[in-house]
């Protein structure tokens, strides 16, 4: 979809912001019908102020209180759900933060995935607010909006060969090269582990390869693109396989935020690897006990079969590496003990230097996109070393397992690295975010980009 702003014109509706408790905040004219309505200024609820004409004068929408406001992000603007057809503006004075995000919360509520069900529903418009860059957030809705879409789609609509052209088309758009290694060329190239996983899939494992920028730092960004995942051998159950379309969500961020990188112009050099396979079943499907022999030379026993999106990520940040990057950033739905430790919502995030942590974790905050460092702790590099060969895929134990995974792909970059294990999915409907696929870190990185590339 395409998430814009409004034209401006004298016709818009003005929109109010209410703290709860303080109708002084509505215009006078307002006051009267608020206070008769039972119109509060709860957070994100809303109210059409009709004029003496029966027209709507105006519309007041609730900030709450600064504990209901901490508790939900995007719900003043999110709040644009339940307001009728119409173009509005916004006529109260918000901190630069505080505007960005409730513009943001309005074009992402636009949002609707009706691929296969249902009509685009309706939204309205918003002038974009005074002092808000409008073009890079809507660059910023535009991107989160394309990693939704590429997570809603199922499997039988979006496997390695659809996200290929999925990633085809946005290099078309901005001007990017792409190249992709597909099927048996992922030997011959020597990225061998991206083969076997997925080979035993009717749809050939590929490796997409995106290059945009011919100045400035490097930067590359890696997503783990497993269009789906049985689990292989080590078959997941039924329950556990059910949202097995979003582990592409890796692949699906890092589109999303190429977008944002590319739209905005910033001045880097811009490369996006994804591996792109299924995990599938079949008689040529790696075992467990295997030992696979990766692209940088190391040697991995496969131990569980279902650790699959580490193996194809190590050959995909090897090569990565190779180009003498900047910085790497490597994005993937990893490891379900990520979703234990921090839940659905945040997005879990490693890296050796802590400016760049510091300055991730500033950037999360000023746009609303939550994250939480995890630790490179190595003590529990001994953990990953089965001594049968360098490395284990699957460490026995259950303990640590982000952390293990995370040393696991550590193991395969020497330029300065930053994982994230993130979930990619939103488990109900909230505020700008319903129910489905979601992008996670993309905004904060953007933000934070500039400071960890010396922009």
């Amino acid at each position: 979809m395409t998430a814009k702003f409004a034209t401006p014109t004298h016709t818009a509706i003005p929109i109010y912001v209410v703290p709860k408790g303080d109708i002084s905040a509505a215009p006078e004219s307002a006051q009267a019908w608020a206070a008769n309505t039972g119109f509060e200024g709860a957070l994100g609820k809303t109210l059409l102020v009709p004029g003496a004409d029966g027209q709507t004068d105006c519309a007041l929408i609730g900030s709450g209180t600064a504990a209901a406001q901490a508790r939900s992000r995007f719900a003043l603007g999110g709040g644009s759900k339940s307001l009728p057809d119409g173009t509005y503006q916004l006529a109260t004075d918000l901190d630069d933060e505080a505007a960005n995000e409730f513009a943001l919360a309005w074009l992402l509520s636009a949002y609707s995935f009706t691929r296969y069900a249902g009509t685009p529903t309706t939204h309205p418009n918003l002038i974009a607010p005074t002092g808000v860059n409008a073009q890079a957030l809507e660059a910023i809705a535009e991107g989160e909006c394309l990693t939704r879409d590429l997570i809603n789609t199922p499997a039988s609509d979006m496997g390695p060969v659809e996200l290929a052209n999925s990633a085809s088309e946005l290099a078309q758009r901005h001007g990017a090269t792409i190249s992709i290694i597909e099927g048996d060329d992922l030997i011959a190239q020597n990225f061998p582990m991206i083969h076997t996983v997925g080979r035993a899939s009717i749809s050939p494992p590929r490796l997409i390869d995106m290059r945009w920028g011919d100045s400035g730092p490097k930067l590359t960004l890696v997503g783990k693109g497993v269009c789906f995942d049985t689990g292989g051998l080590n078959i997941k159950p039924g329950g556990s396989m059910g949202l097995m379309k979003k582990d592409m969500g890796g692949a699906a961020t890092v589109l999303g935020l190429a977008h944002m990188i590319m739209a905005t112009k910033m001045p880097i050099q811009l490369r996006v690897l994804i591996p792109a396979v299924e995990n599938s079943i079949d008689g040529n499907a790696f075992r467990p006990q295997d030992i696979l022999t990766s692209r940088k030379g190391l040697t991995v026993e496969i131990n569980n079969t279902d650790a699959e999106g580490r193996l194809v990520l190590a050959d995909a940040l090897t090569y990565a590496d190779e180009d003498s990057p900047d910085l790497v950033i490597s994005m993937a739905t990893l490891t379900g003990a990520a979703r234990v430790a921090v839940g659905p919502d945040l997005s879990p995030f490693y890296t050796d230097h802590d400016a760049d942590a510091s300055a991730l974790a500033e950037s999360a905050a000023k746009v609303a996109d939550p994250v939480w460092r995890m630790p490179f702790h190595d003590p529990y590099e001994s953990m990953i070393e089965p001594g049968i060969a360098d490395l284990d895929n699957a460490p026995k134990g259950g303990f640590a397992g982000s952390i293990t995974a995370a040393l696991f792909l550590r193991r395969f970059v020497d330029a300065r690295y930053m994982h994230f294990d993130i979930y990619g999915w939103q488990p109900s409907s909230a505020p700008a975010r319903p129910k489905g696929g979601v992008g996670m870190g993309a905004r904060a990185v953007l933000d934070a980009l500039p400071k960890m590339l010396n922009l």
